[in-house]
């Protein structure tokens, strides 16, 4: 009785899939197609509808089911992507990468920041006399060295990355294809001295080091807030929560969004203080309509 259960089963699914000219399935455990439909398929003749099999198999029951749909319903099941969808999507993926980095090295730089404060600040208040001449000189470099840093990115940015060295630097004025670009190396080219001056200081004591120290950790400031406001605020790498609504940091994103599109010659060149350049060029009308 078996037997004959078995050879009936396989006449239905022969006689299902021998009307039909397309198969395919999630799981098809066997197909058999007599010889009388290949020999008709040589025939020149056009079906009058175009049909798929499914033959699945219910692993939990133990059973098998033939489904017969056409190639509409089949295609109305799967889902198609749109290149806009896709592109949308990579920016996703795109964002969530450069977002885990930006988190990732803001967290160690901090951490590492503090530890390295702690350490060198507990050197100059330790016995009984406070160093204060070494801890002003600390705290004095450290905000000199921020700032200068916003003069020196101009510089460069004017002088190296638009002539020189335009040919790292044109990756971040064309479309970006991943998480990164060749431009962001340098980032790390301005995190050498950073660390090397917070090293001899963290290592060493006397007021020289403790001058070389508050000067890397200018440094590593800017670094990370220029990663923030022009990466994540300017051209949305990462998204950057309550800074997006600072009033000042938002004209500072406009300014620069100005420089992308050339319209006043390339400037601003700065970051933060190039809303200060835009007024020396009176070209504040263009930043309030970015505003």
């Amino acid at each position: 009785m078996a037997s004959g259960m078995s050879s009936a089963n396989s006449s239905v699914v022969t006689y299902l899939l021998g009307r039909n000219t397309f198969f395919t399935g999630k799981a098809i455990s066997k197909a058999i197609i007599p010889r009388s439909s290949l020999r008709q398929g040589t025939q020149k003749r056009k079906p009058k509808s175009l049909s798929m099999c499914f033959v699945t198999e219910d692993k939990n029951e133990g059973t098998t089911k033939v489904e017969k749909k056409t190639f509409e319903q089949a295609q109305n099941e799967i889902k198609f992507f749109s290149p806009a969808e896709e592109r949308q999507a990579r920016k996703r993926s795109e964002r969530q990468t450069y977002l885990v980095a930006a988190i990732v090295s803001s967290l160690g730089i901090s951490s590492m920041a503090v530890l390295a404060i702690h350490h060198r600040f507990s050197w100059q208040t330790e016995g009984c006399e406070l160093q204060l001449l070494e801890m002003f000189g600390t705290f004095a470099l450290s905000v000199g060295a921020a700032v200068g840093m916003e003069f020196w990115a101009r510089w460069a940015h004017r002088a190296l990355w638009h002539a020189s060295l335009w040919h790292m630097h044109k990756s971040h004025h064309q479309p970006r294809d991943g998480p990164f670009e060749l431009n962001d190396i340098f980032a790390v080219i301005n995190a050498v001295p950073a660390i090397a001056l917070l090293s001899y200081g963290f290592f060493h004591k006397g007021i020289v080091p403790g001058l070389c120290f508050g000067a890397g950790l200018g440094i590593t400031v800017f670094g990370m807030a220029y990663m923030f406001v022009h990466d994540g605020l300017v051209h949305r790498r990462f998204p950057v929560g309550p800074i997006a609504h600072v009033p000042y940091l938002r004209k500072v994103a406009a300014a620069h969004q100005l420089h992308h599109s050339e319209k006043f010659n390339g400037l601003p060149y700065g970051l933060f203080l190039g809303p200060q350049e835009l007024e020396e060029v009176e070209g504040t009308e263009g930043l309030d309509k970015e505003t």
